[in-house]
């Protein structure tokens, strides 16, 4: 198991809530500029996210500035992009168990939020 440690909470803390903000000053902006007929403020964090998991991992950013920047900033912007980084390093290893997961991953998350909508639904 992973050492916890009072500095690795806080660099996450801290990272989380920056992501957070920047998450809903970027889905603010994308309301406004392009309006509710589509979720473009959820695709644009998701894409903005993917992108730099995916930069950060490629430049193999470790120790501290990983847990503010990855599990932190992009934890609190977007789950999506460390849902994209697994699936990447996954099809590297086994392209058939990258797809299954992908798969899995969004019929399960879609039929879990449909049940959630329907049992508490008002």
């Amino acid at each position: 198991m992973a050492a916890v440690s009072l500095i690795s909470v806080t660099l996450v803390a801290l990272g989380g809530a920056a992501g957070s903000v920047l998450r809903y000053l970027t889905s603010v902006l994308a309301l406004e500029w392009l309006g509710a007929a589509f979720p473009w403020g959820t695709l644009t964090v998701n894409a903005i996210g993917s992108f730099a998991i995916g930069a950060l991992a490629g430049a193999d950013v470790e120790g501290g500035a990983r847990l503010l920047l990855v599990t932190g900033l992009l934890g609190g912007f977007t789950t999506f992009s460390a849902f994209s980084l697994e699936a990447t390093i996954l099809w590297d290893r086994a392209p058939a168990l990258s797809i299954a997961y992908v798969a899995v991953s969004i019929m399960l998350g879609g039929a879990l939020c449909l049940a959630g909508f329907w049992l508490f639904r008002r």
